[in-house]
């Protein structure tokens, strides 16, 4: 698209963060007694609210034990919209050495703000198993949750991504007869405050600057007006930037300590070294 063939894997990247917050919870079974008789680890899969249920449905003679699907987890990601007061300037860049090309730079203009709304559903058939699940999610989430995850490795580029906590409702399906199956559901709605990346590209890296000075003359000038002296005006001074770097690989400021300026690589650790000339000729 628009020229650039690229992918990060970032949205994938965003809904395995997700995922991975949620993939370790267990809940406890106890006795009369108040002995844990039974540790489950509640699975947690990708999938719509919808099919969870098809699948809690899915045994016509109520002859499998409830246990094996319920309780249990899904989320899945909803929706993902424009966040415009995250915006940063569309001209800033993040720039970063190429290792294998030492005369280039790699570099990245800074990401799009997108909020990426998630959905986490929990499947269980007492309501007890429900708030044993809830309260181990909640207070973590004050209201948002910080994660730092590596969006481009390319760029060695990690941030921090708050997930936010918005909403926290359950229902319970139980409708119909005595042999139809419940299910209570408590339904948690996060978003993810993210950032997507566009293309990396290369660039050239700038070794030598010139800046020249110019005082135009009064008569330079037709009626006062500055603009007419423009390109009739000799340059007063120049001044020259450029990379300093001893044999050794020490920055200097020396222009007769340094090396060529072909020598001298992006990822160095030079100096600079800053001449001034009068250049003004009449």
């Amino acid at each position: 698209m628009f020229g650039h063939t690229f992918y990060h894997n970032i949205i994938r990247k965003y809904i395995i963060l997700f995922g991975t917050l949620f993939n370790d919870i267990q809940i406890n079974r106890t006795n009369s007694s108040g002995d844990v008789v039974d540790i489950l680890k509640i699975p947690l899969s990708y999938a719509p609210k919808e099919k969870i249920l098809s699948r809690v449905d899915a045994d016509p003679e109520i002859d499998r034990q409830t246990a094996i699907l319920l309780p249990r987890m899904s989320f899945e990601m909803q929706s993902m919209r424009y966040d415009s007061s995250r915006k940063m300037s569309t001209t800033l860049k993040r720039v970063a050495a190429d290792a294998n090309y030492p005369s280039k730079l790699k570099y990245q203009y800074v990401p799009v703000p997108y909020d990426l709304e998630f959905r986490l559903y929990i499947y269980v058939k007492n309501a007890e198993d429900g708030t044993k699940i809830v309260e181990q999610i909640l207070p973590f989430f004050t209201p948002d949750w910080t994660s730092t995850i590596e969006l481009v490795s390319e760029m060695n580029i990690t941030a921090d991504i708050p997930i936010i906590l918005n909403n926290v409702y359950s229902e319970d399906t139980y409708t119909g007869d005595f042999e139809t199956r419940r299910s209570l559901i408590w339904t948690l709605d996060f978003t993810l405050k993210g950032y997507l990346y566009g293309p990396v590209r290369k660039t050239g890296v700038i070794k030598f600057a010139n800046t020249n000075f110019y005082v135009p003359a009064a008569n330079q000038m037709a009626n006062g007006v500055l603009s007419t002296a423009v390109g009739n005006t000799n340059p007063l001074e120049r001044v020259t930037v450029r990379p300093g770097l001893t044999a050794n690989g020490t920055p200097t400021s020396n222009l007769s300590l340094s090396v060529a300026l072909a020598d001298i690589e992006a990822t160095d650790n030079w100096g600079y070294i800053i001449t001034t000339n009068n250049v003004i000729t009449t």
